[in-house]
């Protein structure tokens, strides 16, 4: 699980960086502007590091699987070879997946201008710029990542039925408590992840809106990433302590909650 978590940190932090940077220079800047490489390393950045990220969660809802329905076959499963191999065919596979997507939506001439409606690169917005009989060009890569992501997301969606039936039998309180703890959080990253991804790529042009569009890219490529970390982290009961004592350390406070004299 460890494993999995280091390469869903790396995601989340390759994430954050291929799109807050640039935006926050040219918000102190005062511009807007960026080159066509540019833009086409961001878009080719966020689709491999998202894409990778949602196969990467969908192998962390099979460990989970195997770690609470089969346990006694997790080491021959899931041994660290093929923990490597299984993360490096989430990473191959969101690269290809971006490289598929980027060729394809540059290749596309731009009859609508040259602005992007968008505080970063991204696909749905740079297909707002191409001509109209283009969509063709992207009907079918768009077509084959949609079946490819509803299969991860069908997978998800037995291992955690699966797991639920698993959880309900264990006889002990305890137990069961282990084992949601153990699970929910992953829960909660996929269906944030998924909810807002999703919304942001297939949400219907009717609704569309510059400032609902800022407020999906910004939720599905900057707060999920930033959340990560919290999330996973906050069942971990010695990282738990530790915070505790920094934010004590900061924050001084007396007994039974009366706050202490200010100093002399």
């Amino acid at each position: 699980m460890y494993f999995f978590l280091l390469n869903l940190s790396l995601l989340d932090l390759g994430s954050i960086s291929t799109t807050l940077p640039k935006s926050m220079a040219n918000s102190l800047w005062d511009t807007r502007a960026i080159s066509y490489s540019g833009c086409a390393a961001q878009v080719f950045f966020i689709t491999f590091l998202m894409s990778a990220e949602f196969f990467l969660l969908t192998v962390m809802s099979y460990d989970r699987y195997i770690a609470i329905c089969k346990p006694l076959h997790y080491g021959t499963l899931l041994g660290s070879t093929a923990c490597a191999k299984i993360a490096t065919a989430a990473w191959g596979s969101g690269f290809l997946n971006s490289l598929l997507h980027t060729a394809n939506t540059f290749s596309l001439p731009l009859c609508q201008g040259n602005t992007v409606d968008q505080f970063f690169c991204e696909i749905p917005q740079i297909l707002k710029l191409s001509c109209s009989d283009s969509y063709l060009r992207v009907a079918g890569p768009f077509s084959f990542s949609a079946f490819l992501f509803w299969g991860c997301f069908v997978f998800i969606l037995l291992s955690y039925v699966q797991i639920l039936r698993a959880v309900l039998r264990i006889p002990s309180e305890q137990g069961r408590h282990k084992a949601f703890s153990t699970c929910l959080p992953h829960l909660a990253v996929v269906s944030l992840f998924i909810s807002t991804g999703t919304f942001a790529y297939l949400k219907p042009p009717s609704i569309s809106s510059a400032a609902l569009d800022s407020v999906m890219a910004m939720l599905y490529s900057v707060v999920t990433p930033a959340l990560n970390p919290l999330i996973y982290s906050m069942r971990n009961r010695e990282l738990k302590d530790a915070m505790k004592k920094v934010i004590l350390g900061m924050f001084p406070i007396c007994l039974l909650g009366t706050v202490c004299g200010a100093m002399s």
